[in-house]
């Protein structure tokens, strides 16, 4: 029984939430944060950087503060306005390619330490705590953990009526998506959403699990700290963004490996040999069509890989997993890479991004070769999320992402 509440957002007014909402921090380069920060006084990104405004790069504790101040400033100056009701909203983002719509919500802790929502990636231990730190300083949260939950004929109809219906926000963005928001505050609506989802055994998470480690982390913390804890409190759930599995839109990553661990391209493709029928593709751009088949680029040159399923053991839905297959026959047993985190050796590549920007890579010299591969299904994480199983870091791209500011969450 999965527990997803209405919540009251802290939200732009309608007449700056253009200006105010930014997409991810990491998404902006250098010249466009800049020229964000220098020319749009009512951009989020001012929050999240408040060292801008005084030419430091601030880091920390003293950063943490100073996000809070900011944040206070937007309050103060009616940017930000709080709903005085517990909210769903309903958000549509929507390109020229793609088109997305969910729920906003607040998830319970709870169902995150007892598995109703189920995890697929490991996370690390200080980005878990710097982030638990960050939250338990700034007081809010405007970053939504992806969860994604079975398909509802309900909740569609829900969503669908209440597309019918003038939104409270329509704004285009810079990057030419279109954002939509729908504040759902009518109590019979709201129930029935409420009851919907806790009908569902499980919700799983498809981006941001060291946002919701994070969070129970603060959970636990506040709730020590807190004599009086009745378990209602806010510290008790965090943001999300709900997103039916039939919506969601999985993507690869690419591996790029700066070198070949030592080898010769001839001893590399005889210990390749092994485990995979290779095939010489040349200059023709090459990308996988069926799993367990990889494609490679090596030395101006792209291969395809086809696993050798006589000699593989499928033992588990883990092991049928091609992010891991590559990992335990080639990235690590043979190129010594063991630390897919943080071995600098390895870097990766958005499979949304064509065979093209691969070769581009090596091409340029930074790496020696470079793996594709199919995307991992919605059948496949769910499979290994239920399995308790992890899935190596980097196995997913998962769209949609977020954008920043539209719905703010306090503690």
């Amino acid at each position: 029984m999965a527990k997803i509440i209405p919540f009251k957002a802290v939200r732009p007014s309608r007449d700056k939430v253009g200006l105010v909402s930014s997409r991810p921090y990491q998404e902006y380069s250098v010249e466009e944060l800049k020229f964000q920060l220098d020319h749009n006084p009512y951009s989020f990104l001012h929050i999240i950087n408040p060292g801008y405004k005084f030419h430091e790069d601030i880091t920390g504790e003293k950063k943490f503060r100073l996000v809070k101040n900011r944040y206070s400033e937007f309050k103060e100056e009616g940017i930000f306005i709080q709903d005085e009701l517990p909210c769903y909203y309903i958000y549509e983002t929507q390109s020229r390619h793609q088109k997305y719509c969910g729920i906003i919500a607040a998830a319970s802790v709870e169902d995150y330490e007892n598995d109703i929502i189920k995890k697929h990636e490991d996370t690390i231990s200080h980005r878990e705590r710097l982030f638990k730190d960050y939250l338990k300083i700034v007081g809010f949260n405007t970053e939504p953990v992806l969860l994604t939950y079975p398909d509802s004929e309900l909740v569609n109809q829900i969503i669908s009526e209440t597309m019918q219906q003038r939104p409270e926000y329509e704004f285009t963005s810079l990057n030419k998506e279109t954002n939509r928001l729908w504040v759902v505050n009518d109590p019979k609506t709201a129930a029935q959403i409420k009851s919907e989802f806790e009908k569902m055994k499980a919700v799983y998470i498809a981006d941001g699990h060291h946002r919701s480690a994070s969070s129970s982390l603060l959970a636990k913390e506040s709730k020590e700290n807190n004599p009086n804890h009745t378990g209602e409190e806010p510290y008790n759930y965090f943001l999300s963004y709900l997103i039916a599995e039939s919506s969601l839109k999985l993507y690869e990553f690419n591996r790029l490996v700066r070198d070949l661990n030592g080898l010769s391209k001839k001893e590399f493709l005889m210990l390749l040999d092994e485990w995979f029928r290779i095939e010489n593709r040349g200059e023709d751009l090459y990308k996988p069509s069926k799993k367990h088949h990889f494609s490679m680029y090596l030395d101006g040159e792209f291969y395809s890989l086809y696993l050798r399923k006589t000699n593989y053991e499928f033992t588990n839905s883990l092991s049928e997993l091609d992010p891991y297959i590559l990992y335990i026959k080639i990235l690590q047993p043979l190129l010594g890479i063991s630390d897919l985190k943080n071995d600098r050796r390895i870097a990766y590549l958005p499979g949304k991004n064509e065979p093209f920007e691969v070769k581009k890579a090596v091409d340029e010299g930074d790496f020696i070769v470079g793996f594709g591969m199919l995307p991992p299904t919605i059948e496949e994480v769910k499979q290994i999320s239920d399995e308790g199983s992890i899935m190596p870091p980097k196995s997913t791209y998962i769209e949609p992402k977020l954008r920043s500011g539209l719905t703010v969450y306090e503690f």
